[in-house]
């Protein structure tokens, strides 16, 4: 995907929100993440870089609407993924993202060994909790967003991590795997 100038503002201003909202989750279970917000902020990148304009702009309506309420999505999500709080939103749409998802990150933890693990339910818990911070509207979108890839056989996770190896280290996915695995097989060898 090539960045323009207007994609990578929308980025930096949902980014930016999402920071804004990070910063102050007073979560049960402490996230590494909170340590280290540069990292919090290139991740977070990397989730949106793969999105369409229009999600975008929607998501970030969402959040500026959430705030305006005094809402915060990263307290909401962590209090549903600690399931402190009853779902905030069901959908067959949402369990389908999860269920695609769920797919593309087996598929490259599958061709990606060295790089990737399968985070199972950890992973699905984390992306449904995500997704019920979405308004209907931005839920649609993303939801015709992803049945297109998939009908187009992409896998917007792998997606994603190509364009955050390229970002922070300048190689592609399959020389990040190279990469590690050789590692893996320095460490077995004692190397």
């Amino acid at each position: 995907m090539s960045f323009t100038i207007e994609h990578e503002s929308l980025i930096s201003q949902i980014v930016e929100i999402e920071l804004e909202m990070f910063r102050t989750v007073n979560s049960t279970v402490h996230s590494p993440c909170q340590d280290y917000l540069n990292t919090f902020k290139t991740m977070r990148w990397m989730h949106h870089s793969v999105l369409p304009q229009a999600v975008l702009e929607s998501y970030l309506e969402d959040l500026r609407l959430a705030k305006g309420k005094g809402r915060n999505f990263m307290t909401e999500k962590y209090a549903r993924m600690e399931n402190r709080i009853p779902p905030l939103k069901e959908s067959p749409k949402l369990d389908e993202i999860v269920s695609i998802e769920m797919d593309w990150m087996r598929d490259i933890a599958e061709r990606y060994p060295a790089t990737f693990e399968h985070r199972g339910e950890g992973f699905r818990t984390y992306i449904a909790c995500e997704l019920e911070m979405l308004s209907d509207k931005t839920l649609d979108l993303l939801h015709g967003t992803v049945k297109s890839a998939q009908k187009q056989h992409r896998n917007l996770v792998e997606e994603r991590y190509t364009n955050l190896f390229r970002k922070t280290g300048g190689m592609s996915l399959r020389e990040r795997e190279e990469e590690a695995a050789k590692t893996v097989s320095d460490k077995v060898l004692g190397k």
